[in-house]
């Protein structure tokens, strides 16, 4: 399937059939503050800040090896395969049909296990705007499975009414982002003058036990994934060819340098044996109120966390949500898929799915599992992460074929640049999917966290070839009738 380009001031687009519009709506601020909001996750801090000091190399490392190459493969494959799709419309174009439904098929399927983390997160953090008293409800599974239904029914609603709307949800997700982590970080940097650090040099070696690091990069490479979010959308960017490559730059800079110094906030505040996956940003805020005296300042540091964890659940529901949204178009999920909603042009049945599949996970990880909250959220996280790098070794493998190609053509970057991106990319994606089956410091049960992984894993492979053989197979005889019928 393919898209026709269309002027920047064009509102509607129509997809090649005719039949699909799509608005243009994403203006460059739109999409620096979308890739914050994407990219820059507060939720992922925690889990990764409970290993030590040791993982600011990991941050350095995966910034250099896997965030910088990623940047490069986002806006050389958005040059040369522009329109809606992004990682599903790239991996089609480069390596055939099935890989590219494979590739698409494992980045929404990843966000039905990322979004409901984030609603478990959102739990977390938004009891503490009630006051400290009521931190406890966060561990509540029943309030927690409630007010994770409220929220996820509120982000369907408001991405159904379109990304005019919804694009808001996102922007104030981004300035609640920014807000949360420069107070974080402004309050780190208070405390440390005039109190000093507990943090020494010895905190950042590796541990002589370094098996819960190890998941950690995992997690790190995990939330370093954004940039291919906008591309996803790329039918609804306003000029995407002039306005993607300078709020991809703008938008990883920020993250980078926010990721790097919340987490050593992060350190300074609390001791990393007492970090709370779910409340472990709120937790260090709390305690470095006290110590400078400004308690009251943890409501409303809560309050604009929330608005920030609310921004990445709209930001990614909305964004995955187009891939089987153009499998539907494509016929290798039910064609009721493509369907966009008469009133408001989006696709509501794929955002729908999404949102239910979404919440069975939250209950079956609550009521079969019978983990805590904090259990079910870093087994969905894991199984995530596994799950999201698929594509990137697609997007990776898409730049070195390029490169290699006998009859490279130059698009945004050279050959050499496109080698060094792809190298570099793939190896540590390599690395970071292997290194997730590691189980983290949470997990109770080695055995049925492996279950977990090595089962979602295969499962959501094998129903990605399923869904594309028969539904492939249906499109294929659906051609060879249309061929055969006279004119």
């Amino acid at each position: 399937m393919s898209y026709e380009a269309a002027p920047a001031e064009a509102e509607v687009l129509p997809a090649a059939n005719g039949t699909t519009h799509l608005k243009r709506v994403l203006g460059k601020r739109d999409l620096v503050l979308l890739f914050v909001v994407a990219v820059f996750n507060l939720n992922v801090l925690p889990s990764i800040a409970a290993n030590g000091g040791v993982t600011i190399w990991l941050w350095i490392i995966s910034l250099i090896l896997f965030f910088w190459p990623q940047g490069i493969a986002v806006i050389e494959l958005a040059h040369r395969y522009p329109g809606e799709g992004g990682v599903y419309l790239w991996a089609k174009e480069v390596f055939g049909d099935f890989h590219g439904f494979l590739s698409g098929w494992c980045y929404w399927t990843n966000n039905m296990m990322y979004v409901p983390t984030i609603m478990l997160y959102f739990v977390g953090v938004s009891v503490f705007v009630l006051g400290p008293g009521h931190a406890s409800l966060g561990d509540n599974k029943p309030f927690a499975l409630a007010a994770s239904v409220v929220l996820l029914s509120l982000l369907v609603i408001l991405n159904i009414m379109g990304l005019g709307v919804g694009k808001w949800i996102n922007n104030l997700g981004g300035i609640g982002t920014f807000v949360a982590a420069f107070l974080l970080m402004g309050l780190g940097v208070v405390v440390c003058l005039r109190f000093g650090t507990s943090i020494h040099w010895a905190d950042f070696r590796i541990p002589a036990n370094p098996r819960f690091v190890l998941n950690s990069f995992g997690v790190i490479c995990f939330g370093l994934v954004g940039l291919e979010l906008a591309s996803i959308m790329g039918d609804e960017i306003e000029n995407p060819q002039k306005t993607l490559p300078g709020a991809v730059a703008w938008g990883g800079l920020f993250s980078g340098l926010l990721y790097v110094g919340a987490t050593l906030t992060l350190l300074v505040a609390v001791s990393k044996d007492s970090i709370s996956v779910l409340q472990g940003i709120v937790q260090a805020v709390s305690h470095m109120a006290a110590k400078v005296g400004v308690s009251w300042i943890v409501a409303p540091f809560a309050f604009m966390l929330s608005l920030s964890i609310a921004g990445i659940g709209s930001a990614w529901l909305g964004g995955s949500a187009r891939i089987p949204f153009v499998a539907g178009l494509d016929s290798y999920l039910p064609s009721w898929l493509g369907r966009i909603h008469p009133k408001y042009a989006t696709p509501y049945p794929a955002l729908l799915v999404h949102a239910g599949v979404s919440l069975i996970l939250v209950i079956l990880n609550f009521v079969l599992v019978g983990s805590g909250v904090q259990e079910s959220f870093q087994r969905l996280l894991s199984l995530a992460v596994v799950l999201q790098l698929i594509p990137f070794l697609y997007m990776f493998g898409a730049l070195l074929k390029i490169a290699f190609d006998e009859k490279f053509v130059r698009g945004h970057y050279g050959r050499g640049t496109l080698v060094f991106a792809g190298v570099c990319g793939m190896l540590t994606t390599v690395l970071g999917i292997a290194l997730a089956f590691f189980p983290a410091q949470q997990i109770t049960s080695l055995l049925s966290y492996e279950i977990w992984m090595f089962g979602g894993t295969i499962g959501f492979i094998g129903l990605a070839a399923f869904f594309f053989f028969v539904y492939g197979s249906r499109k294929a005889a659906r051609k060879l009738a249309e061929g055969s019928t006279p004119a």
